[in-house]
């Protein structure tokens, strides 16, 4: 299984070609040891047929291709499934490994090339343009970025496999030292070997659904294995390249990149995730960071061997030790008995503190940390006396990186944002009025009459009810939660949960209510000098189109507040407001969805300006193009930069977790463009580039190519009678379900309705079955219905994609999804459908609009074919497709054939685990799930 490397063009690209051949032969090698060589031949067969069938058309050869796939006895046929989906798990490997390469192979230069989309390429950029060191300051100061992990089930691979590549990958990546062996080489061909055997030996599927603390310690992984180190490099690198460009200043940059999480606080639609599960979730983050700071400090012990017998350490250090003496008694740690080696001495004191925060016994205030500021001051005194001794090679070396740090990670690893739905905000709130006599009908107020009593309500601060009140299961679940936090404020500090994200919002009410939730538990209150304290943010997350129009209107509307007013002013005048990309476009289609998200961060920033607000805006986007999905930098650069001067977040989450963070070469390359890409966005926001005069116009021109994709989505999703069951019936949708690859349910509730079907199984289900339908249908009706007959509107179009940045993005993305999808395949799967008329109707429909999108982005770009633009890209998908596609095939034999047995109240276990191995392998082919 070598020949997808060995087709490869570019001969920058030979090791590539390489790793693969040679993680393909060691493949082979493990066939043919497990299975005989029998299963080699039949892979191989099926293998040069897929590739013959997508160079050539042939009748004759694809029966005989699907004669075989329809043969295959059971056994062999598990073992060939498996086969193809390993080896897409190869060549991922190979390809990441070769980015961490290039990479490499950039500084290798000596500076002589700068890689483009690195620190330094930006830096040197801001120097070019003359940008006085005090901007550049500003800018840092001003930027944030923070990347926020989420549970949403699109990581189909386990945990168990993932180590199994980390290993591979190292091994492979020491192919490149020229000083092995002949023996050294054998030898670590031989552990290839083992590793692709255990690899092939190990169950890629999970037993089980993993519970929500099973997933809290996968998002761990990434900060135990990469980001931990990862992320301090960042930030030494920038400090490196603007020392370079400004030397006269002496650098500290700010903290603006950080990561936060979701996982074990979006209870939203997962009835798993309790008030004690977020508790949970912020000790067992604490306790990595401990863990982790325990082992930096035993390292520094060993290395700071300073003795008062040459140097004259700071008086301030030796005061400290004796304090520390005075106070601590060293119960677990060992104490330092040689006194002349007294950085030594309070190390041991330091780690006899973090210790202590792990038991309840020790509350005393110096017995243990409590904020994380006391641990800084600690580390800082010792830096100030190492300087104080001339040692500041080993401040800058040893110590720089441990204070950054634990600035980034404090005492709770990463920020935990907690989300709800706003329905059962209402639920709550209408339990709670009736028990206090105030109303007995919440919800049936008008939404003025909702602001109205909650914003009195807010104003009142005495509690609506007494503690003990007998309230139903899911209200003091509701106000648990807001209790939770308060405890978890005090204990991990303010940052651990500052955001309440509240999902469906779609009025003012729904804000107010999380508010006056907040009041209940402490977190908002009226001081006595008359000021506002409040430590929870409540967060909308506008996710319809509908809603998205309405975003403004009820950010206005809270702004106007007096209370909500005072609030904002208490916290910095920042309001952080969260966009659904996955929603937005189940509901309204890729086009019309990234219109209306650029209209609403546009409509929203001018609303918030006018009463002197900054906001941030949190980007829900997916790992898949019909979630929003796309590089980390270009999601950035994609936003319009006035809307990012008070910050960004962006979730992170399914297979983008495992494929940006796995490995430290590639996070280290996708944060340094992140950042890179932030820097550039600030620069913008502060000198844009001339709007051209056009722009007003091509605005006018995309609002109704946006409504016109509306009209054509929705004709086909909302107001066919037969969609769901063609979506149904034509994807493995009810299949997903059942790969445990997440703790949340498909579907918000048990009902089979479209509106309450999640966008992550919606999104995944039509990439399986290769329709990549969410991310291109409709474009094509929209721009050829705006061209018309009029030839010199398509020159428009050429036009803008030339010339504005948010259409030539639009019409890239598009290509994408239209270079994935395969029409030829996606039939397969549309031959499943019962009724013979809804699928000619409906597969009619979405071949037609294929072919239209494809002639129309050809015309508007000029390219002869999709994706000519980014021919690595192109080349990628091309060698991939004769290697995805028999899984594709297999995949749809065996769903009818489970589907089959199971219309008839029967089922097989082994049927469902050889479709669910297809859902991996194609996961793995096509690089994205959901």
């Amino acid at each position: 299984m070598t020949e997808l490397a060995a087709s490869g063009r570019s001969p920058s690209n030979h090791l590539l070609r390489r790793d693969v051949r040679f993680l393909g032969n060691i493949l082979g090698d493990v066939l043919e040891h497990q299975g005989g060589r029998e299963l080699l031949e039949h892979v191989e067969k099926i293998r040069e047929m897929s590739k013959s069938l997508r160079a050539e058309s042939s009748p004759e050869l694809y029966e005989e291709f699907m004669n075989t796939i329809k043969t295959l006895e059971p056994g062999i046929r598990h073992s060939v499934i498996r086969a193809f989906a390993i080896y897409f798990q190869l060549v991922n490997i190979a390809e990441q490994n070769h980015r961490i390469r290039r990479k490499r192979d950039y500084e290798r230069s000596a500076g002589e090339a700068v890689q483009p989309g690195s620190i330094e390429s930006i830096v040197q950029e801001l120097r070019s343009k003359n940008l006085p060191v005090e901007e550049v300051q500003e800018i840092l100061r001003d930027i944030s970025l923070e990347l926020v992990m989420t549970a949403h089930p699109t990581e189909a691979t386990r945990r168990a496999v993932l180590d199994i590549h980390k290993r591979i990958a190292d091994e492979v990546m020491e192919l490149d030292n020229p000083t092995l062996t002949y023996r050294e080489r054998e030898k670590l061909r031989e552990k290839l070997l083992n590793e692709v055997l255990t690899l092939w030996q190990t169950d890629e599927l999970r037993d089980r659904k993993p519970t929500v603390l099973d997933e809290v310690r996968n998002g761990m992984y990434f900060f135990h294995e990469t980001l931990f180190e990862v992320l301090p490099d960042v930030y030494e690198e920038l400090e490196r390249c603007l020392a370079k460009s400004y030397p006269d200043e002496k650098w500290h940059v700010p903290t603006y990149l950080r990561f936060g999480s979701w996982i074990g606080g979006d209870r939203d639609g997962n009835p798993s995730v309790k008030a004690d599960i977020t508790w949970k979730t912020l000790h067992m983050q604490r306790n990595l960071v401990i863990y982790k700071y325990e082992n930096i400090i035993k390292a520094l012990m060993r290395q700071m061997s300073f003795s008062t017998t040459i140097v004259n350490v700071s008086p301030e250090l030796l005061e400290s030790i004796r304090q520390d003496a005075e106070q601590l008694e060293l119960r677990t740690v060992e104490a330092w008995t040689n006194e002349k080696e007294p950085y030594r001495v309070k190390l041991t004191y330091i780690l006899q503190k973090l210790q202590n925060m792990r038991e309840d016994d020790f509350k005393d205030a110096n017995k243990r940390y409590h904020k994380v500021e006391e641990l800084v001051a600690d580390l800082m005194l010792i830096d100030r006396s190492l300087r104080h001794h001339y040692a500041d090679y080993v401040a800058d070396t040893q110590l720089k990186k441990f204070i950054r740090q634990v600035e980034l990670f404090g005492f709770h690893l990463a920020a935990l944002d907690v989300r709800q739905h706003s329905q059962e905000h209402e639920n709550a709130m209408s339990e709670i009025l009736a028990k206090a006599g105030i109303t007995s009908d919440y919800p049936s107020l008008s939404e003025q009459e909702k602001i109205d009593l909650l914003h009195k309500l807010l104003g009142d601060m005495r509690p609506l009810l007494h503690e003990t009140a007998e309230l139903s299961e899911m209200t003091k679940e509701v106000l648990d939660v807001y209790r939770t936090i308060g405890r978890a404020q005090a204990e991990f500090g303010r940052n651990c949960i500052s955001s309440y994200l509240i999902s469906m919002t779609q009025g003012a009410s729904d804000l107010l209510e999380v508010m006056v939730f907040a009041k209940e538990a402490g977190l908002f209150r009226r001081n006595k000098d008359g000021s506002i304290t409040c430590t929870l943010q409540a967060v909308p997350l506008f996710e319809t189109i509908d809603d998205l129009h309405e975003a403004p209107a009820i950010m206005k509307t809270l702004f106007e507040l007096p209370i909500y007013r005072e609030t904002l002013q208490a916290m910095g005048n920042l309001h952080e407001i969260m966009l659904g990309y996955s929603d937005s476009n189940k509901d309204g289609g890729m086009v019309t969805a990234n219109w209306e998200l650029r209209v609403a961060l546009n409509d929203l920033t001018r609303t918030a300006k006018e009463y002197d607000v900054r906001l941030k805006f949190f980007h829900g986007r997916g790992g898949a193009l019909g979630r929003g999905g796309m590089p980390l930098n270009r999601s950035i650069l994609a936003q319009p930069p006035h809307t990012i001067g008070g910050g960004i977040k962006i979730t992170e989450q399914g297979e983008v977790l495992s494929s940006r963070y796995s490995m430290k070469g590639i996070a280290y390359r996708s944060l340094e463009q992140a950042t890179s890409a932030l820097l550039l966005g600030a620069y913008l926001s502060r000198y844009p580039t001339q709007e051209k005069s056009s722009e007003a116009e091509w605005e006018t021109i995309m609002r109704g190519i946006s409504e016109d994709a509306q009209t054509k989505y929705q004709d086909l999703i909302f107001r066919d009678p037969g969609f769901m069951t063609f979506f149904k019936e034509s994807t493995p949708l009810p299949e997903v379900g059942e790969l445990n690859i997440g703790s949340r349910p498909a579907k918000r509730k048990g009902s089979d309705r479209f509106e309450d079907l999640r966008a992550i199984p919606w999104v995944f289900a039509w990439t399986q079955s290769r329709y990549l339908l969410p991310a291109w249908y409709a474009a094509g009706t929209a721009f050829q219905k705006f061209i018309g007959e009029d030839a010199s509107r398509l020159e428009v179009l050429r036009v803008m994609y030339r010339e504005y940045p948010f259409f030539r993005s639009l019409v890239d993305n598009l290509q994408m999804a239209l270079a994935k999808a395969d029409l030829t395949i996606a039939r397969q799967y549309a031959a499943m459908i019962q009724d013979d008329t809804i699928r000619a109707r409906i597969f009619t429909q979405i071949e037609e609009e294929y072919a239209r999108t494809k002639d129309m982005i050809l015309q508007i770009t000029g390219q002869e074919d999709i994706l000519d633009n980014t021919p690595v890209i192109q080349e990628s998908i091309r060698l991939r497709n004769p290697y995805v596609d028999p899984l594709s095939y297999l995949q749809v034999q065996l769903l009818a054939e489970l589907r089959s047995l199971r219309a008839q109240n029967g089922d097989d276990a082994e049927l469902l685990r050889e479709v669910l191995l297809t859902i991996n392998g194609i996961a793995a082919g096509l690089r994205n799930t959901g």
